[in-house]
């Protein structure tokens, strides 16, 4: 009996390596979890152990899916920025530095309120403070590089990853020298560069093809099936991510306008911080159980450690307003995801007003689609229809597509046709119930975030 022909999709999260086999029909024959710890040492720092997360995790997680499956092809995608300082081995030599560090902002203005992290320079501040802790290192990669190292000997990561270390990256030129010797880095020291889905190596030099990788929430947006006006993709991982559809190129203050995998389209939105690390961390702190009543819930600021679009302040802390004897460990609860629910919202208000954008439903991917609660608190936040993809494992998914590509088994230009494997799990409409109660902690929720 022959085996399955397959591609693998990995993943590296915030909490976790994510990896699947999917079949060329998009269905998952195989997949795995491997969990790792983050870790917050002060209450500006924000760090995997690289060795664990980045460069053990993905090999086990590969292991895992492979068995009895003919494997093609692997790609691997990650958050952003991150970045460690590795030795000739690609072992990593300092902690694996995340997004939102403070060791980020050891270069760049840092101060005007409106610019995205690549442009104040978070990736060149975590070099700069990576060059200081191992002067003798042999390479600085993101996770997707020690991922692709440790995977097939090749130090390789995909354009849009290189482009979080912009200006030091650009897809034009490439690597800068002048501006690498600023902050200690030397273009050898940097990973080679190939656009998302091209073939870079083979798995331990003969075996399935690896592609170059690609960012997480590329890969998510890859797969999620929100490619026409008026869908939103909302990425409901550790970190929330809002995307909403648009072919309107003018500016939203606060938030970023790229391009979609999808011809003619753009996407308006950013990362948030009041994603699943913030509703994990509220929710840690109560005793389950109960159901909260829609007139007797407080209101969270989410932002325990600052938040990234459209606020960009790293200073910023959370707040429970309104809290008072009425509301149990259930309404606080409640208020967490409410929160979440809120900054998506915002987002859409805002491109609403400023680009006339007209929300007509959401497609929420991510961990957070098994949470029952937080899809409904999006969905009574905003009032809109919320389609649940079928495969939560979005990223993974998506990298399993880039695969297909590395390995010759679809077109190199075929990026956008990945929509094909999108699905649909279940729709979860608004509770009318909810509506009038929750716009008012709606504009408190504003208040609370100007």
């Amino acid at each position: 009996m022959s085996r399955a022909e397959v591609t693998v999709g990995i993943d590296i999260g915030t909490s976790s390596v994510k990896a699947v086999a999917a079949d060329g029909d998009g269905k998952v024959v195989a997949s795995v979890r491997v969990p790792h710890e983050f870790s917050v040492p002060t209450p500006g720092r924000f760090q995997h152990d690289a060795e664990v997360a980045w460069r053990r995790g993905p090999r086990e997680a590969l292991a895992a899916v492979s068995t009895d499956l003919d494997v093609r092809g692997v790609s691997v995608a990650a958050m952003v920025p991150s970045l460690t300082a590795v030795g000739d081995d690609g072992v990593p030599l300092v902690p694996g530095l995340l997004y939102g560090d403070e060791r980020g902002r050891e270069v760049g203005d840092g101060e005007s309120g409106d610019k995205i992290p690549t442009e104040r320079g978070e990736l060149l501040g975590f070099m700069a403070w990576a060059r200081r802790e191992a002067p003798n290192a042999k390479g600085f990669w993101p996770a997707q590089g020690v991922a692709n190292h440790a995977l097939s000997g090749e130090a390789v990561i995909d354009t849009t990853t290189a482009a979080t270390a912009h200006p030091f990256f650009d897809y034009q030129h490439g690597w800068d020298a002048a501006i690498g010797a600023e902050i200690g880095a030397r273009i050898e020291e940097m990973p080679r560069v190939l656009p998302p889905g091209w073939k870079a190596a083979q798995v331990d030099g003969d075996g399935p093809a690896l592609a170059s990788g690609a960012i997480d929430a590329m890969a998510e947006q890859i797969v999620a099936g929100a490619d026409n006006d008026g869908d939103v993709l909302v990425i409901l991982g550790t970190t929330l991510i809002i995307w909403a559809v648009t072919d309107n190129a003018d500016t939203v203050p606060g938030y970023w306008t790229i391009p979609h995998t999808a011809p003619g389209k753009l996407l308006v939105g950013g990362p948030s911080n009041a994603g699943g690390l913030f509703c994990n961390w509220a929710a840690g702190l109560l005793a389950e159980g109960g159901t909260p009543e829609p007139g007797r819930v407080p209101v969270w600021a989410p932002y325990p450690r600052g938040e990234r679009a459209p606020l960009h302040d790293t200073t910023r802390r959370a707040v429970l307003a309104d809290l008072d004897l009425t509301h149990d460990g259930a309404a606080i609860r409640r208020a967490s995801f409410e929160a979440s629910g809120f900054v998506v919202r915002r987002a859409l208000d805002t491109a609403r007003q400023r680009i006339g954008l007209e929300p007509r439903r959401i497609v929420v991917t991510g961990g957070g689609v098994r949470v029952s609660e937080w899809v409904q608190a999006v969905a009574d936040a905003t009032q809109i229809p919320v389609d649940c993809v079928a495969v939560p494992e979005g990223g993974a998914l998506g990298s399993a597509w880039l695969a297909r590509i590395a390995a010759g088994l679809e077109e190199v230009t075929a990026m956008a046709d990945g929509r094909k494997w999108a699905s649909v799990g279940r729709r979860v409409e608004a509770d009318p119930a909810w509506a009038t109660p929750m716009e008012d902690r709606y504009q408190r929720f504003l208040e609370l975030s100007q």
